[in-house]
């Protein structure tokens, strides 16, 4: 479409401000700083006329862009997360517009050890000629998933400004703590009032994710036997090292994420801490089916269960919780959500939609269960949660007409 994106513009605004999440945090949203972005949203919204712009008490941004068409269109919801990752700083980011790009290697001059490689990432081999942003090289750049938000204010930003463009009505959302597993735990669907929704949280563009990892979490806690290490023959059974045995014995070449792709799950750790007398264990378990994450959770399980039977005076206990759902249960009971944006993404040029499971889970894994379906498709992010990152300008405009065609496809079809 023949328009003068913003998109790069509000892009370079937003990265700039630090919206980093915390997991170990006991508030919500996780970190106050989260909302110094939501603010400059609402204010941006209400800028270009969208009247009913807010935020609420937990940080949820909402806004609406009424309807123009005379049809009775479903109420469809564009999501996007204003939190970045905890895994890699994101204060001070110093972002860099590479013009006009000429291929090979691009060298960040803040770390010059940090070198962005085609080798790495094949799809900066199609960048030629394109303006590319990166991190300077000691941040990440914050495009997971502050592209995704820039894409919907650009594209609300389009709609605004061509009313002669029919769509039913539309709702943004903007949500904090998505990084740290709890972006919509707050949020009011009533509020929100959609029938069906998009989360741009993405990479590759044409790209349109339909299923996710189902995902649940175990805690070990292990209790040991105390005692004095100078008389502690036949007493002593060391929680720590119980610990330790557990997770020598964990899958080496198998459910583990080191050598798993595609449709394989896996049992993963992610945090240890303990003394003598207690120990803890914390996992990450993921596969596309609870009947997949069961199996792997009886075998770590049975796994504790062996290890303890050499420490007959010690126990265990092994706690699983929900983290979230394949999307695709959902999905598949309302095909035309995937199928109208299949057509608008071949509208902007991609013959065949690329539909790929996501090793990993979105807002939209938790909204679809919430009763807001909810697929994921692309912003164009590459290399997230790392100093590496980095998108291409091209990508994100691309976004944003998909974003308007879709809107375009739900009011022609309804």
């Amino acid at each position: 479409m023949s328009y003068q994106y913003t998109v790069s513009e509000r892009f370079l605004r937003y990265v700039k401000i630090d919206t980093q999440s915390d997991p170990n945090s006991t508030t919500f949203p996780s970190t106050e700083k989260q909302k110094d972005l939501s603010r400059l949203l609402v204010k941006e919204l209400l800028a270009m006329g969208i009247e009913d712009a807010e935020m609420d008490e937990y940080g949820y941004v909402f806004g609406t862009i009424p309807s123009n068409s005379e049809k009775d269109v479903p109420v469809i919801c564009f999501c996007s997360h204003v939190d970045t990752a905890p895994d890699c700083s994101g204060t001070n980011v110093k972002p860099i517009v590479h013009e006009n790009y000429q291929g090979g290697a691009i060298v960040l001059p803040d770390d010059p050890t940090q070198v962005i490689k085609e080798e790495d990432y094949p799809h900066l081999k199609k960048q030629i000629g394109n303006s590319i942003i990166t991190t300077s090289g000691t941040t990440l750049l914050g495009a997971d998933d502050k592209a995704g938000v820039a894409e919907i204010m650009d594209a609300a930003h389009y709609m605004m400004t061509h009313p002669e463009v029919k769509h039913g009505k539309i709702r943004i959302l903007f949500t904090p703590d998505e990084e740290v597993g709890a972006g919509v735990e707050k949020l009011d669907l009533k509020k929100l009032g959609a029938d069906f929704g998009y989360t741009l949280d993405g990479g590759v563009p044409g790209t349109l994710e339909d299923e996710t990892f189902s995902a649940d979490s175990v805690v070990i806690t292990i209790k040991g036997v105390s005692a004095h290490p100078g008389y502690a023959k036949g007493k002593m059974e060391n929680a720590m090292k119980i610990a330790g045995t557990i997770l020598d014995r964990l899958p080496k070449h198998r459910l583990t994420p080191e050598v798993t792709h595609k449709k394989q799950g896996f049992i993963h750790p992610v945090a240890m801490e303990g003394v003598l007398e207690k120990a803890v264990l914390k996992f990450i378990i993921r596969d596309f089916t609870t009947e997949k994450l069961q199996e792997h959770e009886a075998e770590l399980k049975a796994i504790m269960e062996n290890v303890l039977k050499i420490y007959p005076s010690s126990s265990g206990e092994f706690v699983v919780n929900e983290q979230y759902r394949n999307m695709k249960v959902v999905l598949d009971k309302h095909p035309q959500i995937v199928e109208n944006a299949e057509e608008a993404i071949r509208r902007i040029g991609y013959k065949n939609p690329i539909k790929n499971p996501i090793r990993g889970g979105t807002d939209g894994s938790r909204l679809s269960f919430m009763g807001l379906p909810c697929p994921n498709i692309f912003t164009g992010m590459q290399g997230i949660h790392s100093v590496k990152e980095w998108v291409s300008i091209k990508d994100m405009e691309e976004a944003v007409d998909m974003i308007v065609e879709i809107c375009k496809v739900w009011e022609e079809r309804s």
